[in-house]
């Protein structure tokens, strides 16, 4: 009898601990990488440091700060720029070609093989490769523009302030669309074709269509790849730090640049971080504010 109470006891213990033992690795993992970093990054932004052996403890200083630093609250607002213009480019072309993609075409299958390639290169490749081709000198744009006659010299896409900041722009919508796209395209597809075909019959026009039958079943997913689209473009640095490096002048200097600078070029580690810790605040309270506007009543 003891010995089947035992085993029982073994058994459901066994139970109660497997699902725990499934998810410690991950946990482990989420803790090593994500929540340790981001609790030392708070931690040393109470401090002037140099990492190694100056500690000195400032409190509340480089919080307040941040708050009146020109060149930071100027890339705050050159990142909300950069930010609301590529999340939607994201999802203005993610639609048209979501929607294309869809329709019953011609070589449709290899169409979106194409479109998603973009999303397949790393952020390394796609900057190095517009770097190529936006090149003041021999970059393969200005050659066919001079070619064709419609500019005189080559033009310095990336080396003027005035195109560097557009360019970055494009190159990193072209980058991105194709989340968007897919995500699109599955929310679509899992629509019945008997909705649409009932409101046609009703005399519902394209645009009510779209605005009565596609919008609300897609709200889900667009809700969701709203918020993730628009974190991640938010501390967007690979493809910018390539590119311009922040540059000419500030023209491209975004939030994560701006902090990367001072934390590794100024050696600013204190600051650096509760820079870090305004950005992290701003991205939970975009998902915050996206989760209450777009709710499913």
């Amino acid at each position: 009898m003891n010995r089947n109470s035992d085993s029982c006891k073994r058994n459901r213990l066994h139970q109660t601990l497997t699902p725990y033992g499934f998810i410690a690795p991950a946990s482990v993992t989420i803790l090593l990488l994500v929540v340790y970093p981001i609790l030392y990054g708070i931690y040393i932004s109470f401090f002037d440091t140099n990492l190694v052996n100056k500690w000195d403890f400032v409190g509340l200083k480089y919080y307040i700060q941040a708050l009146t630093d020109a060149s930071f609250l100027h890339s705050l607002l050159k990142t909300m720029i950069f930010t609301v213009t590529v999340v939607g480019g994201h999802f203005l072309l993610g639609f048209l070609f979501a929607s294309v993609l869809n329709m019953n075409i011609r070589f449709r299958t290899l169409f979106r093989g194409i479109l998603i390639l973009p999303w397949l290169f790393p952020d390394v490749v796609i900057a190095y490769l517009f770097k190529w081709i936006l090149n003041t000198q021999g970059g393969i744009l200005n050659e066919l523009l001079i070619h064709f006659q419609l500019v005189s010299e080559p033009v310095g896409w990336l080396s003027t302030s005035a195109t560097a900041f557009p360019c970055v722009i494009l190159v990193s919508i072209w980058k991105g669309y194709p989340l968007v796209m897919v995500q699109i395209l599955a929310g679509i597809q899992t629509i019945s074709a008997d909705m649409y075909e009932a409101a046609e019959i009703d005399g519902a026009s394209l645009w009510q269509r779209f605005r009565f039958i596609t919008l609300p079943a897609l709200k889900p997913i667009l809700t969701t790849i709203l918020i993730l689209d628009t974190v991640w473009v938010f501390k967007q640095f690979t493809l910018i730090w390539l590119m311009t490096s922040g540059g000419p002048g500030s023209s491209t200097m975004v939030s994560a640049i701006e902090i990367y600078k001072n934390a590794f070029s100024y050696f600013k580690y204190g600051f650096a971080s509760a820079q870090s810790v305004y950005i992290l605040v701003i991205c939970y309270l975009i998902g915050v504010v996206f989760r209450r506007l777009l709710r499913d009543d």
